[in-house]
């Protein structure tokens, strides 16, 4: 038997022991507790967060740029008075 072959065997062998350990059904059992916990919290994927920032870039200049606006034509009403 060659190294190559010998090599593979013994991935194949251990990669066999793990699917049938007990911690291969612990791993298993705690992800379905960890996907089952997020599902009950409000939480967003990380494309979602991405989005709602980029919005919120976009309503806060919008928003910065209305407030200079205002002051601009609050002290065009005070030079008319």
């Amino acid at each position: 038997m060659d190294r190559t072959n010998f090599f593979d065997d013994l991935q194949s062998k251990i990669n066999q022991a793990l699917e049938n350990s007990p911690a291969k059904d612990i791993e298993k059992n705690v992800k379905a507790m960890l996907t089952q916990g997020f599902s009950k919290l409000d939480l967003v994927t990380r494309e979602e967060f991405d989005i709602q920032t980029q919005v919120l870039a976009k309503t806060r200049a919008k928003l910065d740029a209305l407030e200079a606006r205002l002051t601009e034509l609050e002290a065009q009403l005070k030079k008319a008075q």
